[in-house]
């Protein structure tokens, strides 16, 4: 992995899903997760790296999503968590998941983050607890993760 290389940075004025998928446009991975106490949390990393084979194949043999957080420009409409006007997952998020902490977590991409400039210290408290692939997840993430 080329350690050099700097992570694309997102369109001017677009936000960044905190929550993407590994294919998707621009993406960066921001965190590691972190499955050695009882629910998988997230550590962010130092520095968004950019998504590149290399990193992917460090995941293996499970999924990229399994073991990193990924961030992505925000696909608005073209997301099922899209409401015309907000991301609703991270309302349901706030509104069910507990915080992981009170203090911030170091988060690299905070002044580009949807769910920050949505839902401000309250997602930002909450997005440790965000496990894009869990396959065991408790029954309230089961549920902040359901569109509707």
């Amino acid at each position: 992995m080329n350690a050099s290389a700097k992570a694309p940075k997102p369109r001017p004025g677009a936000l960044l899903c905190p929550s993407a998928q590994p294919t998707m446009e621009s993406a960066v991975a921001i965190g590691v997760v972190d499955r050695d106490g009882g629910e998988p949390e997230v550590a962010y990393l130092e520095k968004p790296l950019p998504v590149n084979d290399d990193l992917l194949a460090l995941a293996g043999p499970v999924r990229p999503t399994e073991v990193f957080r990924f961030a992505a420009p925000c696909q608005t409409s073209a997301c099922s968590h899209w409401n015309g006007e907000d991301c609703k997952l991270v309302d349901r998020i706030v509104d069910i998941i507990p915080p992981a902490s009170l203090l911030l977590p170091t988060c690299r991409i905070r002044p580009e983050c949807r769910w920050f400039a949505q839902a401000g210290r309250a997602a930002c408290t909450r997005c440790p607890r965000v496990v894009t692939q869990n396959e065991w997840p408790s029954d309230e993430m089961r549920l902040a993760a359901t569109p509707r």
